[in-house]
C-alpha cells in the first residue's frame, strides 16, 4: 500500500512531463506541414552518383 503514495507522485510528474513537451512542441511548429515531407520525397528528382565503380 505503501508503494501507490510514491507511484501516483511519479506518475503524475511523468504526464505533466509529456504534457509539456507535447505544448512545447506545439509552439515550436513542429507538426505545421505534415504532408510536406511526403510530398518532397514523391517529387525529387533522381541524380546518379558517380563515385561508384561500373
Amino acid at each position: 500500500m505503501t508503494d501507490f503514495f510514491y507511484l501516483i507522485p511519479i506518475s503524475i510528474v511523468l504526464g505533466l512531463l509529456g504534457l509539456l513537451v507535447f505544448l512545447w512542441t506545439l509552439r515550436n511548429g513542429q507538426y505545421d506541414d505534415l504532408d510536406g515531407a511526403a510530398e518532397r520525397l514523391l517529387y525529387e528528382e533522381d541524380v546518379p552518383r558517380n563515385d561508384r565503380p561500373h
